[in-house]
């Protein structure tokens, strides 16, 4: 059991949680949801031990283990494997122990102590959660610095599930997972044997994975029993309990002002008018429904083209010469609505990027209208915003030319008008940026959207407003996403990207999802088997060694790729930004300036390329 009282935590001279009160059934898993903002990574703090509350505590059981992603992923030449086992700190304890004691009792003691934990079984168990996140036999034996920074947060997940705590913290565990590692995921869960708090915006996964929803809404907690869905169905009954109370009340209360106003001045009446101020001066307002008439997204439509948008016809793509997908075949229409699907690492991105012209086929041939415009989404630009930049002054580098009223009117359509359109962005929630970088890619109505997991910032309100918005869109929408209800709600044609292609999927998200899990169960049974063969370990061994050169030619392209990049950077400031610019460049003209931009984007595609070549050898070596 966990129970939080009165807990209040005070920010920055604002008020956070504001005396939040909740107690939390034994072995429950809780859902904690809220807006943006609300303070549910706050309290996760505060559960975790990680940051004091002005007042109030969290308590549990004497003796429980909590456990809790830190915000910093491992690193270092250890494996995913020797990562995760490791998690388990009593066994690795005492397996090194068992290792260099040469006292008989106390190694009676150990190997009876490792039976009793099961210890035996846990490298099928650590290799069974990573399969399920997406490693395969050769990668969980991989060192951790040869993996990306989400894929390090998904080594992070897995030590902390194999490392089974009584009480399960997790915030937004799936923004670093593709569809396929969150269905592992929600069936983990579902059988997880102790007290589960998961902070997450994802309808489906909530509604199939808790059994409590925890709302935290004005600082306040609110426990519901069941799904997301069910939540939903007792808060609007909530809501209109509350508008019902509220008219009443200020009926009741005119009724008051109105008897007072009335009979203070005469003699007989003035004891019970004043009887009656003191009622209406205790009379407490029952707090107003929350209501944020800044979400908001309003995609500008433009003026309808003949189809098709698109056609591929047997299109290769890839970087330098090595194509990622081939033989593509794919046809686009002005109402389309796809889905691309397939995990991470298999080629949605550039699949994406092709369709938004970033990309040119290889091979083969790529058809688009001329007058075509794309908007493409990433988390990048999201991350790429400049704090210290208001949206008003974002849009207006981008709407050169426009009049003040135009620019204020797109930025209008994404909720920022008044002061937030010159609040800076670092002021602004992670869901208030990802709006504002829609607002941006849409400012010239562009036909065609292409969304790369546009909902990792944004609540379940959000995304609801979100989906609202897209299906008002006229354009096409080609969209990645890990979560279903976007999916189901958005699009209407699946393609699946995989095995170095992509194709349409014939059939319903419901089936791809039952292809999924059956396949995942198919490779886990596979994976875990080769762990009780010897020749497993030197033959991972050996394939470190070959790939060593390879690594460092791997990190050597990323970080010359650093580089470049910062110099684009830097060549843009001096671009559009001249008073903040390098001092050097800032003397160098504009057309200067656009060759050297030119000459710096030659060489990020040459390193891009050779990062790419060295991947694809280290992968080779790793099958």
């Amino acid at each position: 059991m966990l129970n939080l009282t009165d807990i209040t935590v005070r920010l920055g001279g604002r008020t956070i949680l504001d005396g939040a009160t909740a107690k939390l059934p034994p072995k429950s898993r809780v859902g904690l949801i809220g807006r943006n903002g609300a303070g549910k990574t706050t309290l996760v703090k505060v559960i975790a031990g990680t940051l004091e509350p002005d007042t109030g505590q969290a308590d549990m059981p004497r003796g429980s283990r909590l456990g809790y992603i830190a915000q910093e992923a491992p690193h270092g030449d250890a494996t995913p494997f020797e990562t995760v086992l490791a998690a388990d700190t009593e066994r690795a304890a005492l397996m090194h122990e068992s290792e260099t004691s040469h006292d008989p009792d106390r190694l009676g003691e150990i190997h009876e102590r490792l039976n009793a934990i099961d210890a035996h079984s846990a490298p099928s168990r650590a290799a069974r959660i990573l399969v399920g996140l997406g490693f395969d036999e050769a990668a969980q034996h991989s060192p951790l610095d040869t993996f990306s920074g989400g894929w390090k947060m998904r080594v992070a997940l897995a030590a902390l599930l194999f490392s089974q705590p009584d009480l399960l913290l997790l915030d937004e565990p799936s923004n670093h997972l593709d569809l396929e590692a969150v269905l592992w995921l929600e069936d983990f869960l579902k059988s997880y044997p102790a007290t589960i708090v998961l902070v997450s915006h994802e309808r489906d996964f909530l509604n199939n994975v808790v059994d409590h929803i925890l709302h935290l809404e004005r600082g306040k907690l609110w426990l519901y029993p069941g799904g997301y869905d069910s939540f939903e169905r007792q808060r609007a009954e909530r809501q209109a309990q509350i508008a019902s109370a509220r008219a009443k009340q200020q009926a009741e209360r005119e009724k008051l002002q109105d008897y007072v106003a009335r009979n203070s001045a005469r003699a007989s009446t003035a004891k019970q008018a004043q009887s009656r101020a003191k009622a209406l001066a205790k009379m407490q307002p029952i707090a107003e429904l929350v209501d944020d008439p800044s979400l908001s997204f309003d995609f500008p439509s433009s003026a309808e083209l003949r189809p098709p948008l698109i056609t591929l016809d047997l299109a290769s793509v890839g970087y330098g010469d090595k194509p990622i997908l081939s033989r593509l075949n794919l046809r686009l229409d002005p109402d389309d609505r796809i889905a691309l699907l397939g995990r991470n690492g298999n080629g949605k991105t550039t699949l994406a990027r092709l369709l938004a012209a970033q990309l040119t086929p290889m091979d083969g041939a790529m058809n688009a209208s001329g007058k075509m415009r794309v908007g493409y989404f990433t988390q990048y630009q999201v991350e790429e915003l400049d704090s210290d930049e208001t949206p008003l002054q974002h849009m207006a580098l981008l709407m050169k030319g426009a009049t003040p009223g135009a620019v204020r009117s797109q930025l209008g359509r994404f909720g920022f008008s008044g002061d937030k359109a010159i609040t800076k962005v670092g002021k602004l929630s992670g869901g208030e940026r990802a709006r504002l970088a829609l607002a941006l890619i849409t400012r010239d109505a562009p036909h065609m959207l292409i969304l790369d997991e546009p909902t990792n910032h944004l609540d379940v309100d959000a995304r609801e407003a979100l989906i609202q918005a897209l299906n008002a869109y006229s354009g096409a929408v080609v969209i990645v996403s890990h979560d279903r209800h976007m999916l189901e709600m958005t699009a209407d044609r699946l393609v699946l990207v995989d095995a170095g292609t992509a194709k349409e999927f014939d059939g319903s998200l419901d089936d791809y999802i039952a292809f999924v899990l059956a396949k995942d169960a198919s490779d886990t049974a596979k994976e875990v088997s080769k762990l009780n063969k010897k020749d497993a370990r030197r033959a991972a061994a050996e394939a470190r060694e070959a790939s060593q050169s390879l690594r460092k030619a791997a990190k050597a392209a990323e970080d010359q790729l650093a580089k470049l990049n910062a110099e684009r950077s830097a060549i843009d400031r001096a671009m559009f930004d001249p008073p903040s610019a390098d001092a050097a460049l800032s003397k160098l003209t504009m057309t200067d300036l656009m060759k050297r931009r030119a000459e710096v984007e030659a060489k990020i595609e040459t390193a891009e390329a050779a990062w790419m070549e060295a991947s694809e050898a280290l992968e080779a070596i790793a099958a």
